[in-house]
């Protein structure tokens, strides 16, 4: 589709040929050093936490942003937005024979859902849970402007943000900055009750505060995509805990048809000397 001509190899034995490499952090590549002549490492991964720190990489670094891994994370997100709200599990998990009707959840226009993170994913999540009528806000590192939803920054606007969320969805990189964002102290602002959603990374909370605060009713349940081990262990007591919905990183996926998109259209660019999309600031870590 983009005119190039591409001799696409899994292996080499003469890496100095190598043009481009596309990168997950379950292949071979380690040590990009032998690839003397090499353009830009195109990743298929939206994180690249686990790479952005190889110092063998003195090319531009590309993360993945594509319409696929949007659509994936915004269905989901929603999703679960809406079991939350709606209080879906009470009647799919409770069919004990009890005729349960005389709890009606608010109406989307008075519940506040928060988003921790607006990049890519994050907006297109708020956008989407924002046409449903929720009130949305949204918190950066570095204040954004978005059109119907009120946005804040730093650690006054993070305190700000959390004490009026109802639900909060994790969608922050994993930085040294964003590590634990939700802690003891942090947890302790949010309402009464309130719901958690991490499709983001598992370093964002604090297994410890989290488990606290849903015993203690604070936090009325976490689902939780993501975490500081993957696999999750058999063992961790998010399994068997009542109040938390484990999901094994699925919440979004790169997908071949759309992933395959970016991919070629950074590689055109690169031919034509064209600015690269998407290029990692290894200093910010994202």
């Amino acid at each position: 589709d983009k005119g190039l001509e591409v001799d696409l190899l899994c292996e080499t034995d003469a890496p100095e040929t190598v043009d481009y490499v596309i990168y997950a952090p379950s292949g071979p590549v380690s040590d990009f050093t032998p690839f003397t002549n090499l353009k830009a490492v195109l990743s298929l991964w939206a994180g690249v936490e686990k790479i952005e720190g190889n110092a063998s990489i003195k090319v531009p670094l590309c993360r993945m942003v594509d319409e696929g891994l949007s659509e994936g994370m915004r269905e989901w997100v929603t999703g679960h937005v809406l079991r939350h709200h709606l209080g879906m599990d009470a009647h799919i998990l409770g069919q004990n024979g009890d005729w349960r009707n005389d709890v009606a959840p608010p109406l989307a226009k008075n519940r506040t859902v928060g988003f921790l993170g607006l990049g890519t994913l994050g907006l297109a999540c708020a956008d989407a849970v924002s046409r449903l009528g929720f009130q949305v806000k949204g918190w950066s590192r570095d204040l954004k402007i978005v059109d119907g939803i009120e946005t804040f920054a730093g650690a006054d606007g993070l305190r700000e943000i959390l004490s009026v969320s109802d639900i909060v969805v994790l969608l922050l990189p994993d930085t040294a900055e964003t590590q634990n964002v939700l802690n003891h102290e942090s947890l302790n602002l949010l309402p009464d009750g309130a719901f958690i959603i991490n499709p983001g990374r598992g370093t964002l909370i604090d297994d410890d505060a989290l488990l606290a605060a849903l015993d203690s009713g604070k936090i009325a349940h976490a689902t939780l995509d993501v975490f500081r081990v993957e696999p999750l262990p058999e063992t961790h007591p998010f399994w068997a805990h009542p109040k938390v919905t484990v999901t094994p990183h699925i919440a979004s996926e790169t997908r071949p048809d759309t992933a395959s998109q970016t991919i070629a259209e950074n590689m055109r660019r690169g031919e034509a000397g064209e600015p690269f999309l998407h290029v990692v600031d290894r200093a910010a870590g994202y």
